[in-house]
């Protein structure tokens, strides 16, 4: 009988251990993305620093879904991910067998293909904490979910994830039993922001770029 896990029951430890996963200290798919350039228009700057005064003002104060709803909801659309062949949704099911083991779970945002609901998963999946008393690992959570992204790609492309605490932003790739986490970006400092909403904005190149290669028109 295989036995069933949701994502929120996972912890880094225990994926390493289950899985046999290892961290990449120096990840060419977490470094181009990183790196990627993008072009940050006045107008998006103008509102990144009214999103910004936003959370200056009440990261210590909001609980998980304020923090998702008044800040990081806001910067996703900002990024403005939607189209016909792949959207950003929010804690949509999601679930798959990994090793035998069962995982599921709904994490509070993937980027899949899919116009009315998700398909496919392998592009980003993101979990949303707060910053006082996170529940779990988010890190794990959010991997373990990312695990079963992959096996639904059948590992034909690397996945990218992020985990938000509060103000504090990582990004993540998982490449094969490899994966990588990037240092923290602090969303209420203007230059991390910055990186922050540039790095989304490349992760839309990158789905985009997906698409063609699978010979399927974004637009």
């Amino acid at each position: 009988m295989k036995s069933v896990r949701t994502f929120k029951e996972w912890t880094l430890a225990e994926l390493d251990r289950t899985f046999g996963l290892t961290v990449a200290d120096d990840s060419p798919v977490l470094k181009s993305w990183l790196a990627g350039q993008t072009e940050i228009s006045p107008f998006e700057q103008e509102v990144l620093d009214s999103f910004r005064s936003l959370l200056v003002a009440h990261v210590y104060d909001w609980n998980e879904t304020e923090l998702a709803y008044n800040f990081i909801g806001p910067v996703m659309a900002l990024v403005r991910f939607s189209s016909k062949k792949f959207n950003f949704f929010a804690e949509r099911s999601l679930s798959g067998t990994v090793d035998e083991i069962e995982m599921n779970g709904r994490p509070d945002g993937i980027i899949a293909s899919g116009f009315r609901e998700p398909q496919q998963p392998y592009f980003c999946l993101h979990e949303y904490k707060k910053e006082k008393d996170p529940e779990g690992d988010p890190a794990g959570q959010v991997l373990a979910a990312m695990l079963v992204a992959q096996e639904i790609n059948q590992h034909r492309l690397p996945v990218y994830g992020c985990y938000v605490k509060g103000e504090v932003w990582h990004f993540m790739t998982l490449q094969e039993r490899s994966y990588s986490i990037s240092e923290g970006y602090l969303a209420t400092r203007h230059e991390d922001l910055k990186a922050i909403f540039s790095i989304l904005k490349f992760l839309k190149t990158i789905v985009s770029g997906f698409m063609k290669n699978e010979g399927t028109d974004e637009r």
